[in-house]
């Protein structure tokens, strides 16, 4: 079977699997006349006019497509030969997912070290693939293109952040809910990756056409040119903001979201959980116990059906400040989170629930990076009240509902720890046995 990637996680059809059966087959399912019929799809890359705007009337739009050119374009993507601009990435032994030039540009531009001032500093620094597209070094914060400036947070996984939605107060929770950043300020993923190449203690460029000067000497540029038209370079203004597109449409593909731990084939069917992980996966959920489901729900996400392990809500969770933090910062002052970008005392020392698929190995945690390992990360929640861990370093809003004295046993923490492990990325079925 051959899987096309198509629109984005948000819209709820990500993936669009075409059975290559006889010709029967495709006029029964109505393939003939519209193979890709009613495709949802970003208006962005895909619905570019000619001056290299894209279409501001709808987030997405469908696209209908010949079925004879659909199936010939299908067909030379399934059987691709190196040196074409596509790129296979095979997630397990039954489906190839494979990269359209947009999104290949952006795997590109994702790996690119020149991008950063001074060169060297690339996004998949900070967020390697074999780490849960996390930092390696795991350092409290991330080191930028100036080896000797840091970050003000700890730089969280990218993956499966393209299924976050949009930033909103929702009326019947009375909360706040998604977006991107740890305090949700940038809505969509290609505004969040004009950040990081623009800030000082990251990639430290100047301006944006110092960026797209660099994409113009690339090695790639004429795959540039071939998603965005002749005219890609004429206008910095717009050649940056493709850049930041084409990264999104990276960050949208299965590479980045796969959905290959064993909690997924567990779901499946496909594995079994051991009697540890099915004890962890218990207190997780127990409402009385660990009350990690509270925030990071096992059932499916409704707008996406995919279980994500986040509600997408904001938490002042009491975390202690870390001084390793504070020392790489001289001007350092407590994170406000959420507060400071709603201007609201009441969101002071919030921050978004994180994912906790590929917990295991995307450490430290939290916005501080102040611990180092699950063990205490759960000795926190655990016994945060105690004391021992010292005071919050914001006071206000501290969520002591969900955390603080669980009482939770050592097995129990072990249990739970187990069960997280469960959530890793690139599992192999008969790894166990």
């Amino acid at each position: 079977m051959c899987y096309i990637q198509c629109g984005t996680p948000r819209c709820g059809t990500t993936f669009l699997p075409l059975l290559l059966g006889g010709f029967n087959d495709l006029v029964r399912n109505s393939y003939l006349g519209s193979v890709f019929a009613l495709i949802p799809v970003k208006a962005s890359i895909h619905t570019m006019d000619i001056t290299g705007q894209s279409k501001p009337s709808a987030r997405f739009t469908y696209i209908p497509m010949l079925s004879l050119m659909s199936l010939i374009w299908l067909l030379s993507q399934c059987s691709s030969k190196p040196g074409e601009m596509t790129l296979e990435s095979t997630i397990d032994s039954t489906a190839t997912f494979v990269l359209n030039p947009s999104q290949l540009l952006g795997k590109k531009l994702f790996f690119d070290t020149t991008l950063s001032n001074p060169p060297g500093q690339s996004c998949a620094k900070c967020h390697m693939p074999n780490k849960g597209f996390s930092d390696p070094e795991k350092l409290a914060v991330s080191r930028g293109a100036v080896k000797s400036v840091f970050g003000t947070r700890n730089a969280p996984t990218v993956t499966y952040a393209a299924f976050t939605p949009f930033f909103h107060f929702d009326s019947i929770e009375q909360a706040y809910i998604g977006g991107l950043f740890l305090d949700g300020r940038s809505n969509t993923l290609s505004e969040q990756a004009m950040n990081p190449l623009l800030t000082h203690h990251e990639m430290n460029n100047a301006d944006k056409k110092m960026v797209v000067d660099q994409v113009r000497k690339s090695d790639y540029r004429d795959l540039f040119i071939h998603v965005f038209g002749p005219s890609a370079f004429d206008d910095p203004e717009i050649a940056f903001s493709n850049i930041a597109l084409a990264l999104e449409e990276y960050e949208e593909t299965a590479e980045v979201s796969p959905f290959t731990s064993k909690f997924d084939y567990y779901l499946k069917g496909q594995v079994q959980l051991t009697e540890q992980e099915k004890r962890g996966l218990e207190i997780f959920n127990d409402t009385l116990k660990a009350k990690c489901a509270a925030c990071h729900p096992t059932a499916a996400d409704p707008m996406t059906n995919a279980v994500l392990f986040t509600d997408y809500t904001y938490d002042n969770l009491g975390l202690p400040a870390n001084p390793t933090l504070i020392a790489l910062n001289k001007d350092y002052t407590p994170d406000l989170g959420l507060g400071a970008i709603v201007k609201k005392s009441s969101e002071n020392g919030k921050f978004k629930v994180p994912t906790l698929r590929n917990v295991a190995i995307t450490a430290p945690y939290f916005h501080n990076g102040v611990f180092q390992t699950l063990e205490e990360v759960m000795q926190f929640y655990n016994e945060r009240d105690s004391g021992r861990f010292g005071p919050p370093e914001v006071a206000e809003n501290v969520n002591h509902d969900e955390l603080g004295d669980l009482k939770l046993t050592d097995q129990e923490i072990a249990d739970v720890i187990a069960f997280m492990n469960t959530l890793t990325d690139g599992y192999v079925k008969d790894q166990d046995n």
